[in-house]
């Protein structure tokens, strides 16, 4: 995907560019864009990993199985990846900064796996955060950019189980956002209201690929742990009806 992406902002460059005889020193000059594409090319296969560790975190904290989470925890070695990062981070950034930010963003997705999803509950502004640069990073991925808009209102001290409103959001971004349309609109917010703490995604459905299925396992393995934390005290609702899909979850405080 990544690989296509940088091939597509390639191509726009050079149609936009008048015509020239083609040098050493021509070539030279797309020497440091050539190496900051191989760099994010370098970090997404890391995050892919780190997505993989997490939907697999996932399913260990609904058997409640410590041990084996550890032990998922020991395959990968987050010191050493997050040093990479920083390493990479400072050298993309003498070469383009808005770039740079981007692997800040990443850096600290892979923390929030790491330090606080094995955690029974998180700050809900540790949540936001989370979910904020998960939103930064999915953006570069859509042609016409996308039109998010994240109302938060609540006490940023509340604590929460962690992970529990991101598959919400993975959904948005994989059955939710059109690549090829130019106007992408999502809604997302975040309410405390008096003991309850209300979470609503609302986004116009993409065009489905072949076998796809909204929300699929992933509001499956999300219902049974609500059921864990909360037995009937909490409320999911799914509007799939129309040309929007709209999810909506309550929680107790």
């Amino acid at each position: 995907m990544l690989k296509g992406y940088a091939g597509f902002i390639l191509l726009q460059h050079f149609r936009l560019t008048k015509s020239t005889r083609v040098d050493v020193l021509t070539l030279l000059a797309y020497v440091p864009g050539g190496i900051l594409i191989y760099v994010l090319s370098l970090v997404f296969r890391i995050a892919i990993a780190y997505f993989t560790l997490k939907q697999q975190t996932e399913e260990i904290l609904l058997q409640k199985s410590q041990a084996e989470l550890n032990l998922l925890k020991s395959q990968v070695q987050p010191h050493f990846l997050f040093n990479a990062l920083n390493n990479i981070y400072y050298r993309v950034y003498k070469i383009d900064p808005p770039s740079a930010g981007l692997i800040e963003r990443l850096a600290d997705i892979m923390r929030y796996f790491v330090d606080e999803s094995p955690k029974d509950e998180v700050p809900v502004s540790t949540e936001v955060a989370f979910i904020e640069n998960y939103i930064a990073l999915e953006r570069i991925r859509i042609r016409h950019g996308a039109d998010i808009n994240f109302e938060k209102t609540y006490n940023p001290e509340l604590r929460i189980p962690p992970m529990l409103l991101m598959t919400f959001v993975e959904n948005i971004f994989k059955h939710g956002i059109d690549k090829s349309r130019k106007q992408n609109q999502v809604t997302i917010s975040l309410v405390q209201q008096n003991d309850f703490l209300l979470f609503k995604t609302s986004n116009h459905k993409g065009d489905p690929e072949p076998g796809d299925q909204s929300g699929g396992f992933g509001i499956v393995n999300l219902t049974k742990r609500l059921r864990m934390l909360y037995g009937d005290k909490f409320e999911l609702t799914i509007d799939d009806e129309g040309e929007l899909f709209t999810a909506f979850l309550k929680i107790p405080l």
